[in-house]
């Protein structure tokens, strides 16, 4: 698998990672399955590459590597302190009553019997705050559920917090789950999505981060374009995002 780097120097590596690639082993992918961190070490040649934060397995896009020990941790502690902007993109069913808004809706840790099967499943719920703003909308002549037809945004979100799959969380409470999330998603619609424009992904990108290098100090702002085929499905429901 050909991985897209988006920047490189000798501390860091932000890469344009695929939906679908685990970012580490995990207790339940098969032994053999490639991985994020996996195939950067093979590509550099080197064990001595450290994670700084995390994407999901389903979403993709931007997502940042560290080269040398001290300086990620540095990183480490800029996502910790919320020092860092990230910006993500994402397709959701309905349309928005607001053009833009805040989610503050603390989430409880989740539970992974597979990743912690001895972890407590008795935990306090912890901040979680999501701003978001509507892209654009667009209305499909296609039925579901009760409806002749059905309405869709894609929203720019932008998470304060870092909590596990926080923004498919929140956009689910808000009642807009992303289209294609098998998790927290909406059943019907996703299989709208397979069966009319092969979707079978979840349409969630990081699209950009923004942060003061740990060493340079410098403002980086690092953008990852749209996948090809997030861009043919936009055209194919008729989004126009100018």
């Amino acid at each position: 698998m050909q991985l897209s780097i988006l920047f490189e120097d000798d501390y860091l590596i932000a890469v344009d990672k695929p939906s679908g690639l685990l970012v580490h082993p995990s207790w339940i992918s098969k032994p053999d399955e490639p991985t994020l961190m996996g195939l950067l070490k093979e590509h550099y040649q080197s064990d001595k590459l450290h994670t700084i934060h995390r994407l999901d397995r389903a979403t993709s896009g931007v997502m940042l590597v560290g080269k040398e020990l001290e300086s990620s941790k540095t990183m480490q502690e800029q996502f910790q302190a919320r020092g860092v902007k990230k910006e993500y993109e994402c397709l959701v069913r309905g349309w928005f009553s607001e053009p833009q808004g805040r989610i503050d809706h603390a989430l409880v840790p989740k539970y992974d019997k597979y990743a912690d099967p001895l972890a407590s499943q008795d935990k306090e719920a912890k901040e979680a705050v999501t701003d978001f703003e509507v892209i654009a909308q667009t209305e499909l002549d296609i039925p579901v559920g009760r409806y002749s037809t059905s309405r869709y945004s894609l929203v720019a979100c932008f998470p304060h917090t870092g909590r596990k799959h926080q923004i498919r969380r929140h956009m689910k409470h808000h009642l807009h789950p992303i289209i294609g999330d098998t998790k927290y998603g909406e059943g019907r619609h996703n299989r709208m999505f397979r069966d009319h424009f092969n979707l079978h992904r979840l349409v969630l990108m990081a699209r950009s981060i923004q942060f003061s290098h740990p060493v340079t100090d410098e403002l980086m702002t690092i953008h990852a374009d749209l996948p090809v085929d997030i861009e043919r499905l936009y055209e194919a429901i008729g989004l126009n995002k100018s």
